[in-house]
């Protein structure tokens, strides 16, 4: 596949929950056609995150302890602090990324991996536009993964991606109301 001819898939599994004070999570369930062994790699390898991630990670995540994940939108990069809390591979990692909390649950299916994401973040309005990030990370991941890589959708650019579209949708599927 070409990257002008990616078009985002369906929307995925994912619903928002209170997370105690103002803060809120967002459950992002993703089956990918691969085992947790790849996903883990995927997951956790720079070489293999910069396919896909929203970020660059300066190390492999596979261990606990500091990190730096640089967030990258054209030639604007923002490095922030990360620290991997929990790493059992291949079915769950864990890591801060600035303010907020990744967990990844790696459940093997008799096809391959389910992927839940929970994404815990500061503010209930900031939960669509992350559903809508991690949607299209999650799509490139899928094409990567499947030896079909279009390169990593990040920043701006995933505006030529249908983000927008994706927030407004994931935005009613959630009841919260899209900000931005």
């Amino acid at each position: 596949m070409k990257r002008d001819d990616y078009v985002p898939t369906g929307l995925a599994d994912a619903h928002a929950a209170a997370a105690g004070g103002d803060a809120w999570t967002l459950v992002f369930v993703r089956s990918l056609d691969h085992p947790p062994a790849v996903v883990w790699a995927a997951l956790t390898e720079p070489a293999e995150l910069d396919e896909w991630a929203p970020f660059r990670a300066d190390r492999n995540l596979a261990a606990t302890g500091p990190a730096t994940l640089t967030m990258i939108d054209g030639a604007d990069e923002v490095p922030l602090r990360a620290t991997v809390i929990r790493a059992d591979e291949p079915t769950m990692l864990e890591y801060t990324w600035g303010d907020d909390v990744l967990q990844w649950e790696l459940a093997a299916t008799a096809v391959g991996t389910r992927l839940t994401l929970r994404h815990t973040t500061a503010q209930r309005s900031s939960v669509p536009m992350a559903a809508a990030g991690w949607h299209l990370c999650l799509d490139v991941m899928a094409l990567s993964l499947d030896g079909q890589p279009i390169g990593a959708i990040r920043g701006r650019e995933a505006l030529d991606f249908g983000w927008q579209q994706l927030r407004d949708a994931y935005a009613d599927r959630l009841g919260v109301a899209a900000d931005g």
